[in-house]
């Protein structure tokens, strides 16, 4: 029966799709045998090649990767999704490109070991000739086109995007005032030092400023304050642990300038606490017919994995959108924009959205 209004495949197509022709017109089996051939000539994401691995500190590894020609290049401060299989289980994290865009398109991410990260973990096992998927470039966490003074500020792994932006920055041929304040426990621990510091002794538009927390202290909003001395709040990207970042905020709202300042941590925001059992709200998923009960100290991407889902997911701060979802009715806060969504069939954030009433998801 043809329903009206809905065009009937024609025959060519027909055959085209015919079981029979299995699986030489099935997509998916000629990604499966290409990738077996070479990886590289996968169309899926991008494929990128290990170049070369190089131990910065005692626990942070880069990886200079060559991705397929097809890669669409990327501005410094942008970030890939990486994508690897473990235990036979793909995992996605967002790590931001620590190099300036290169004429050969290479780029480089920059791993810092932490307690528990699979993922960092499995990548700094890789050597050169391995692949790696990414995704395409992501984020608008980018210095300003203008030529104005610019202040860089960033703690332990935040500064890999700085880097990127000091290198596009200094191969632009900058001359206004460039300031970057780091944070790091110590000479050991200092990322990109050397190559820092040789910038800073022959570029006499770069002020570099460090911090060792081992010896002063975590910077306080005094030794902060001093550190940014001279800088006039002037347009500010700051990178780094969630109190570095509201340290900085607050400054610069309390200078009233609060516009000139961009942020991105590496860390999610603090869930607010909870306002006791009336802030438990119950989830329905309409794709599953599951049900589960979500906080208002809790994500809903972290209550659902308490229930047993496994939804999609990457960064789990809100950068990657790889758990993103339709929610069809029901008030969410997104907690890293401060936005409330309420209109039915909104894509919304799972892991850095709290429930505010009864959801549908699309789960």
């Amino acid at each position: 029966m043809q329903i009206q209004g809905q065009t009937q495949p024609k025959p060519l197509a027909r055959w085209l799709r015919s079981r029979w022709l299995h699986p030489l017109n099935d997509a998916v089996a000629w990604e499966q045998m290409l990738c077996a051939i070479n990886p590289m000539w996968s169309r899926r994401d991008y494929p990128a090649r290990v170049l070369a691995v190089i131990d910065e500190t005692a626990d942070t590894r880069s990886l200079w990767l060559q991705p397929v020609a097809r890669w669409p290049g990327h501005r410094a401060g942008q970030h890939v999704v990486v994508e690897v299989e473990i235990d036979g289980r793909r995992l996605h994290r967002s790590f931001s490109l620590s190099s300036a865009p290169t004429a050969d398109g290479r780029v480089r991410i920059t791993l810092k070991r932490q307690p528990g990260a699979r993922v960092s973990a499995w990548i700094q096992q890789l050597r050169a000739g391995d692949v790696l998927r990414l995704s395409a470039p992501q984020g608008d966490f980018l210095a300003p086109a203008d030529d104005a003074p610019l202040l860089l500020i960033g703690a332990g792994s935040g500064i890999t995007p700085l880097m990127a932006m000091v290198e596009e920055l200094r191969a632009g041929g900058r001359h206004a005032p460039l300031v970057l304040v780091h944070i790091c426990r110590n000479e050991e621990d200092f990322i990109f030092g050397a190559r820092l510091r040789e910038l800073a002794s022959r570029w006499p538009a770069f002020d570099l400023r460090v911090h060792f927390s081992a010896v002063a202290g975590r910077p306080d909003a005094v030794a902060l304050t001093r550190l940014l001395a001279g800088t006039g709040h002037c347009e500010a990207r700051v990178c780094g642990p969630r109190a570095l970042v509201a340290a900085v905020e607050s400054l610069y709202r309390a200078a009233g300038v609060a516009g000139r300042v961009r942020s991105e941590s590496y860390r999610g925001r603090v869930l607010p606490a909870a306002d006791g059992a009336a802030s438990a709200h119950a989830v329905h998923c309409t794709n599953t017919e599951r049900v589960f009960t979500a906080g208002a100290d809790t994500s809903l991407l972290q209550a659902a994995e308490a229930a047993g889902l496994q939804p999609a997911h990457g960064c789990r701060i809100g950068i990657c959108m790889s758990c993103q979802c339709r929610k069809r009715s029901g008030s969410v806060l997104n907690l890293r924009t401060g936005e409330r969504s309420s209109e039915p069939d909104e894509l919304i954030q799972l892991c850095v959205s709290v429930a505010q009433s009864p959801l549908e998801l699309a789960l």
